[in-house]
């Protein structure tokens, strides 16, 4: 399966870019499924309605949030309507929504996808996300009822993320990172076959401050103070993700490359 991560869509800019890029990119790549991390696309805090049905037709198979998910209050209704959106597997049991949906990808092959929120330098306190992933792979055995498995873990902390790649490594055929808006360098596949990268990067204008125009935050690292509100840069943006193939019969991933495509950052991808 030829499965397409990419990284929080990141106000304005970041929608036009998966609006005018994704579609050629699922026909170009050849592309059996897309997840898109959507959590900034409205104004750079959640993501409302008309946004997500943007990226919907725009050519994602699925749309995970974080924990500005429920920024924009309509969300909180239209959740639970569209199915393809999830919320953090580890969110309050009252939240609306789910945190881990099966898919159904190209030629009736299925794909679980789910996401957690990290607990180390995170603003709230959230339930465990091991322990909160470990049930979800624990009830879809990859190879079994999902041909591919991707696990969105949405963290500040570096060394959070890497060790919930390593603790699913052989259990998912991709963990990737989301949140800080910044692209690691260090995509690989872990010794028992799962595809990672520590964070995606964003969908958005990096001429910025990770994606936020530039004069509001220099002002307050400066000065200390607020001058106004933070807006997302309006810049050319940037796809950001991961691109990884899987082994239908295991669900081991066998190629993994990082994606970049249009705007400011250097090209890669498959």
């Amino acid at each position: 399966m030829r499965i397409l991560f990419l990284g929080d869509v990141m106000g304005r800019a970041g929608r036009e870019a998966i609006a005018a890029r994704l579609k050629p990119l699922r026909d170009e790549w050849r592309l059996d499924f897309v997840v898109v991390n959507g959590e900034n696309a409205t104004n750079g805090a959640g993501l409302s309605a008309d946004h997500a049905r943007g990226l919907l037709d725009a050519g994602a198979d699925c749309l995970t949030l974080g924990d500005h998910a429920f920024d924009q209050r309509d969300m909180l209704q239209f959740i639970e309507t569209e199915p393809r959106i999830l919320r953090p597997l580890n969110f309050a049991k009252s939240a609306p929504g789910r945190g881990a949906r099966l898919f159904e990808a190209t030629r009736g092959r299925k794909i679980l996808v789910t996401q957690a929120l990290g607990q180390v330098f995170m603003k709230r306190p959230f339930d465990d996300p091991f322990s909160a992933v470990e049930s979800v792979l624990k009830a879809h055995p990859l190879g079994g009822q999902a041909q591919a498995i991707l696990v969105d873990i949405h963290c500040e902390a570096t060394s959070e993320k890497m060790a919930m790649g390593h603790w699913c490594d052989g259990r998912a055929s991709v963990v990737v990172g989301t949140h800080t808006h910044v692209p690691t360098a260090d995509a690989m596949i872990l010794p028992g076959g799962t595809a990672y990268q520590t964070d995606a990067g964003m969908c958005g204008d990096y001429d910025s401050v990770i994606g936020m125009d530039k004069a509001e935050p220099l002002r307050r690292f400066i000065t200390g103070m607020a001058g106004g509100r933070f807006k997302p840069a309006a810049g050319a943006a940037t796809l950001s993700g991961l691109f990884v193939e899987t082994d239908d019969a295991t669900g081991r991933a066998r190629r993994v490359e990082m994606v970049r495509e249009g705007g400011r950052l250097p090209a890669a991808g498959p």
